[in-house]
């Protein structure tokens, strides 16, 4: 009777366990792809690799970068406003944008240099005011532009539909004119009731 009991409990349990598991079912998916989580109140990566991608495009093709009178030119990375209402780590953005033009070979990036005298790399600062002290001269090369930018968030709703546009905006400053050289923007727009899986 025991043992009857006991085996009706498991077999009235196994399809909870069994749901239970299905519900974590954690895997890999490639970054950026049609598989991506798609939250309507934040940005997600896939969001980021667009306007990274969309806007380093454009501003490669602009030939902005090509009229230095030493190339490469020399990229310094200012500030980027985040205006979306919450916290984001705006490098997810810039970083994409730097490795895309440092590959190009038309822009070197510094580490050395950075708003408020911050290096990103203080190691390599120290090395290099070292350098420059031991053998008295002055090697740092000043940056030929700049790269500063804001991310606004717009929201709108409609009965249960929610939407959510994120604008990246870019401006590429020449340093020694303060006069912007190449604007850029790039939107992303998200539409749902919820969020969801894929585009």
């Amino acid at each position: 009777m025991k043992k009857t009991i006991v085996l009706s409990v498991l077999a009235a349990a196994i399809p909870f366990i069994g749901a239970g598991c299905a519900g974590t079912n954690a895997h890999y998916v490639e970054t950026g792809d049609q598989h991506n989580v798609v939250s309507l109140g934040q940005i997600n990566i896939q969001d980021y690799i667009q306007a990274a991608n969309d806007m380093t495009g454009k501003l490669l093709a602009s030939g902005a970068l090509d009229k230095v009178p030493n190339p490469p030119a020399v990229l310094a990375i200012s500030r980027i406003v985040n205006n979306t209402g919450k916290q984001i780590d705006t490098d997810l953005l810039t970083k994409k944008i730097r490795v895309a033009v440092l590959d190009s070979g038309k822009a070197l990036t510094t580490t050395t240099m950075g708003l408020g005298g911050t290096a990103e790399d203080p190691m390599a600062k120290g090395i290099q005011q070292e350098h420059e002290f031991k053998n008295d001269t002055k090697v740092t090369r000043t940056p030929d532009f700049t790269l500063s930018g804001k991310i606004i968030e717009l929201t709108a709703r409609v009965s249960d539909t929610r939407q959510s546009t994120y604008s990246f905006q870019l401006s590429l400053t020449d340093a020694k004119t303060g006069l912007a050289v190449w604007e850029g923007e790039k939107e992303i727009t998200k539409q749902g009731t919820q969020s969801s899986v894929g585009f």
